[in-house]
């Protein structure tokens, strides 16, 4: 998932709604390839901010919520991503989407001990640094 991103980024283009169901196998075997899908929001990335609020709830960062935001945008939703299959839920939830973003912009990132207790702390310094809610 890394990869695909990091390619896209040195291609000058943000994704901007990446989520597990964005990205597909391309084959049944153990060593398959991981495909990139669903470019519907992507934009060619300039050294100008964006500023139109998109992506999926659960997943979209905090400046873009701001709007305000570059491609940076896409290392958060990995970071949510990588949260998710490390534990099981994502790391900002709410009962509505107004919920949902307004935890993202303030709630701290909770790492629950019953859910992280055999995680390494190299994966939750990871995890941390991507869902820092400063990019800079």
């Amino acid at each position: 998932m890394l990869s695909a991103v990091k390619h896209l980024h040195t291609h000058g283009i943000v994704h901007r709604d990446l989520k597990p169901e964005n990205f597909l196998l391309a084959s049944d075997e153990s060593d398959s390839e991981i495909k990139l899908i669903d470019f519907g929001l992507s934009k060619r990335f300039t050294n100008k901010h964006m500023h139109t609020v998109v992506g999926t709830p659960f997943y979209v960062a905090p400046e873009v919520l701001k709007g305000d935001y570059d491609n940076q945008c896409d290392i958060w939703s990995l970071g949510v991503i990588l949260f998710i299959l490390l534990c099981g839920y994502p790391p900002f939830e709410g009962n509505s989407n107004k919920e949902i973003f307004n935890h993202i912009l303030h709630q701290e990132l909770i790492f629950d001990q019953k859910d992280w207790k055999d995680l390494s702390s190299g994966s939750k310094d990871l995890v941390s640094s991507m869902l820092n809610k400063d990019p800079a």
